[in-house]
């Protein structure tokens, strides 16, 4: 499994979160609490929204704690929006291609969990993305095809019910031809003007999702930043959020 993530609000250094606290992303990377896996080593990423309506992506194959790069950008960077994401790899191989977050346009997409048999319908994912879409299926992860499914699905125009179809799409295909656990999904993404994120499983071991909203803005999260759960809200389960700097509308993902 994998951890993550996100700010949305005021202007804030990528450092605040990621570097920062008593239990940062980078500390997650090597001491994740919440998590089947407590080392997330295979690869790290990250987007930020600033002046342009693209993200900028960042990503590479060392471990987030490893990379003096990251340490540097976290540093100097300063954004109202920005993904994060530190991978454990469930089965693909460690490439630059298949570390989160991917992004096509406008969209960045993170995701934690698995689908089951992932590798007996890999070629029935790939056939339900269009040549469009297809072009930028750089890596080979199931979650970079959930997020291109997604896209197929009108994710501009209805960004949560576009993502639950391709998650129930994924979901089907793995219990007619994979294996279990069918589909545990965690995921966060975001146009560059709100974050959205959800938290769903086909079993009840859905992997863990929270937030935290302060003055400045929101925090959503694998798990909490301190070692104090306080002020931090768990997403339920089939739960999913639309988050702004000021507002947290709370919907049904899966009906």
């Amino acid at each position: 499994m994998c951890r993550f993530v996100s700010w949305i609000g005021e202007e804030r250094y990528l450092e605040d979160l990621v570097l920062a606290p008593e239990h940062s992303l980078i500390h997650q990377s090597k001491h994740a609490l919440i998590c089947k896996t407590p080392v997330n080593a295979d690869g790290f990423g990250l987007a930020w929204y600033d002046n342009r309506e693209e993200p900028c992506v960042y990503k590479d194959t060392h471990p987030a704690w490893a990379d003096p790069n990251l340490k540097q950008i976290a540093y100097q960077t300063k954004v109202k929006l920005f993904l994060a994401h530190v991978r454990a790899s469930t089965g693909m191989a460690i490439s630059r291609n298949n570390c989160h977050p991917f992004h096509v346009n406008t969209w960045s997409f993170m995701h934690n969990g698995q689908v089951g048999g992932h590798d007996k319908i890999r070629k029935q994912l790939d056939q339900l993305v269009s040549d469009h879409y297809y072009q930028h299926r750089y890596g080979a992860t199931d979650s970079e095809a959930i997020f291109l499914i997604a896209l197929e699905n009108n994710l501009e125009t209805r960004p949560i019910l576009a993502m639950a179809e391709a998650v129930q799409t994924v979901e089907m295909l793995s219990r007619r031809n994979g294996t279990t656990p069918h589909m545990r999904f965690s995921a966060c993404w975001s146009d560059g003007t709100k974050i959205y994120a959800a938290r769903y499983a086909s079993d009840n071991l859905a992997p863990s999702l929270c937030y935290k909203k302060t003055k400045k803005g929101v925090i959503i999260a694998s798990e909490p930043l301190d070692n104090s759960s306080e002020g931090w809200v768990n997403v339920n389960f089939n739960e999913a959020i639309i988050v702004s700097k000021e507002n947290i509308e709370h919907k049904s993902f899966l009906k």
